[in-house]
């Protein structure tokens, strides 16, 4: 039961061989920004794309083409949907071409998909795209009408970890109640309950606590004043949020790693060897944790504090600081369970096996 597993990046296609749950092999095939700036859309660069994947795969001795038996690809930007494996269809293909939800290499994922299980008369499937939305009636409410609160987050990692984290406490995941934190370049914390995703921020846009590359929530007086006093356009000013805000906005970094050497440093009282001030990294990852913790709290309200696990994931949880000053915080509301890393590819395959052992129905896409 193998598994061709796609997951197109800006400049970078990570592609997979798993046989059921074991992975055979991976690659990841890098794109010059030059070659891929000759396409004037993202959609241009399908077939430059599954060239190369086809030429990589080739060159794998041990990628036998007879035994796949599906291909998946990354889910894009679609239309709100709620969590599960899709089989690409007409309509899906139709949205991510034009671009209809937003565009982002992730929609190649599914196009990719799609072409290379023509050739091989497999179906083509994605599974659980950013824009999964099951949020409760009341989570979608702002002071707004005209403005509602929208689910855009890292499902495909948050899922798949949800269902680890529900098995190791013996229990399904269709009956746990879990808040699962995915830490990383953006923040998304969500409250899980009985298989459904009820409450999250939405991390795309640098909704919920500050991360690496996310402002988060922000005063909203002072951001108006902010927005009206400075002249930027709409890009620029979505960059503030989203890819230059958070820790890259007060240190200048989005490397945790660069971060942790120099709190080590400041810490054990070695003189300063780089651009990184130590004591200020220090509080800015304290304010990090503690912005999320806050925000792990608050989503207890949701379910009353009924609470089986709370589940960190992500890179940022590779870092044991992190962890350790999240946990400190939040622990009292149920134990903390960590599984580092984005695990994007594994969970990909993963969904699939559950629809081709059956365990789970495939879903259709529509317009």
């Amino acid at each position: 039961m193998e598994i061709l597993v796609i997951n197109p990046g800006s400049t970078s296609t990570k592609v997979a061989v798993y046989g059921g749950s074991e992975e055979h092999f991976r690659m990841t095939l890098s794109h010059d920004p030059r070659e891929l700036s000759r396409f004037p859309r993202i959609a241009d660069q399908l077939q430059f794309r599954t060239q190369i994947i086809r030429d990589a795969l080739r060159g794998r001795q041990e990628y036998r083409e007879r035994d796949l038996r599906a291909v998946v690809g990354r889910g894009g930007l679609l239309r709100p949907l709620s969590g599960g494996v899709y089989g690409v269809n007409a309509v899906m293909k139709d949205h991510l071409r034009t671009a209809r939800y937003g565009s982002h290499a992730s929609n190649l994922g599914a196009l990719i998909a799609d072409l290379l299980a023509r050739e091989l008369g497999i179906p083509a499937y994605i599974a659980d795209p950013v824009v999964v939305d099951e949020l409760e009636p009341l989570a979608r409410y702002t002071g707004l009408p005209e403005i509602a609160r929208k689910s855009i987050f890292h499902a495909l990692n948050q899922r798949a970890t949800a269902r680890k984290a529900a098995g190791e406490l013996g229990k399904s995941y269709g009956a746990s109640t879990l808040i699962v934190a995915h830490l990383g370049g953006g923040t998304s914390v969500g409250v899980h309950l009985n298989g459904r995703v009820v409450d999250v921020n939405n991390a795309l846009d640098g909704d919920g606590p500050f991360a690496i590359e996310r402002a988060g929530r922000l005063p909203p007086g002072d951001w108006l004043r902010y927005v009206l006093s400075h002249g930027e356009d709409f890009g620029e000013l979505h960059r503030k949020l989203a890819g230059r805000g958070g820790v890259v906005a007060h240190l200048g970094s989005n490397d945790a790693r660069e971060l942790e050497r120099a709190i080590e440093r400041h810490l054990e009282g070695i003189a300063e060897g780089g651009s990184l001030n130590g004591a200020k990294c220090l509080e800015v990852l304290q304010a990090l944790c503690y912005q999320t913790a806050k925000e792990i709290c608050s989503l207890a309200a949701v379910v009353a504090g009924r609470i089986d696990a709370v589940v960190l994931t992500g890179g940022l949880s590779h870092s044991r600081r992190v962890v350790e000053d999240i946990s400190s915080r939040v622990s009292f509301l149920a134990p903390v369970l960590v599984y580092p890393g984005e695990n994007e590819m594994e969970a990909l395959a993963a969904a699939v096996v559950d629809v081709l052992e059956g365990r789970e129905a495939v879903r259709e896409y529509m317009a």
